[in-house]
């Protein structure tokens, strides 16, 4: 495949046309749509739609824009750091976060970065479903617990654990005796399994309130509605002071967070700035460190 060909096509693309193509970069009209047609000849594909003023992309050019861009991008900010002398970060870092962690840590971490590094422009996006890296463009995603993936690698930066909490005035109910429950979703009664320095128990709890949050969940436990099922992290504060009391660690695998991106291409100097500035702001990686930093 001819680069010069494919870089052409990109610069058309990022711009709509070959008219504003030429006139942002004072490079020919005549000449760049002879490079896209050659390009589309070589791959024997149609890669814009044409007719009326503006060019719309072809699926398949849409998919060779979105990934080609990318690679091109690095590969032109891989030369420029060669060029002067060190690869300093720069550019846009897209990054998917969990809801948790970004409710509670990321708006803290994102402007430490960005005041750090101010040549990256960074986009933080929050969600909690599992994202294809390649296919939505993002550099980095962070994810509790992921799924293994072949095509992926990364670190886990954080551990915490669940913990059942109650506000002081809800008393834990002996055996057999059922108590009113805040969770993240619908469902009958409930036995949470938890360990405490006497040993082993069931808790068995009805849930009167159902919310997506786990914040939420915290505030509603916070206003003695029920007991809940939280990260210790989040209510390490409401525990030392007294405002929640502490009926158990629930029993099962910890919490892990990870940072994962694609294996296949080296990291950029912006993914691996980020990685170490995780690094820094969680060198132990605890569940008391995490509390602490929200807690700041």
């Amino acid at each position: 495949m001819d680069l010069l060909a494919l870089a052409d096509f990109i610069l058309v693309a990022r711009h709509g046309g070959y008219g504003r193509a030429a006139r942002a970069t004072g490079r020919p009209k005549a000449t760049l749509s002879r490079r896209v047609a050659e390009l589309e000849a070589a791959l024997d594909l149609r890669l814009f739609e044409r007719g009326g003023r503006d060019l719309k992309l072809t699926e398949e050019g849409r998919a060779l824009f979105e990934r080609a861009g990318r690679l091109l991008t690095e590969l032109e900010e891989t030369t420029a750091a060669i060029a002067s002398g060190g690869e300093k970060p720069r550019g846009r870092l897209r990054i998917s976060a969990p809801l948790l962690f970004s409710q509670t840590a990321m708006g803290k971490i994102a402007a430490g970065f960005a005041l750090r590094y101010p040549e990256v422009r960074l986009e933080i996006s929050t969600e909690d479903r599992s994202v294809d890296m390649i296919e939505e463009g993002f550099d980095l995603v962070i994810r509790v617990n992921p799924d293994p993936d072949d095509s992926l690698v990364g670190r886990a930066f954080l551990r915490d654990r669940l913990v059942v909490v109650a506000s002081p005035e809800l008393v834990r109910p002996a055996e057999g005796m059922v108590a009113p429950a805040v969770v993240r979703s619908t469902s009958d009664r409930l036995a949470w399994d938890v360990t405490t320095p006497a040993g082993r128990s069931s808790i068995t709890v009805e849930p009167v309130l159902a919310l997506s949050s786990l914040i939420m969940v915290r505030d509603a436990v916070r206003a003695g509605v029920g007991a809940g099922r939280l990260p210790v992290s989040l209510v390490s504060h409401d525990l030392a002071d007294g405002t929640l009391v502490h009926w158990g660690d629930v029993e099962g695998p910890e919490i892990v967070l990870w940072t994962l991106y694609p294996s296949r291409r080296l990291l950029s100097a912006r993914v691996s700035a980020f990685l170490d500035y995780l690094k820094q702001a969680f060198l132990k990686g605890t569940p008391d460190e995490l509390a602490a930093f929200i807690g700041k």
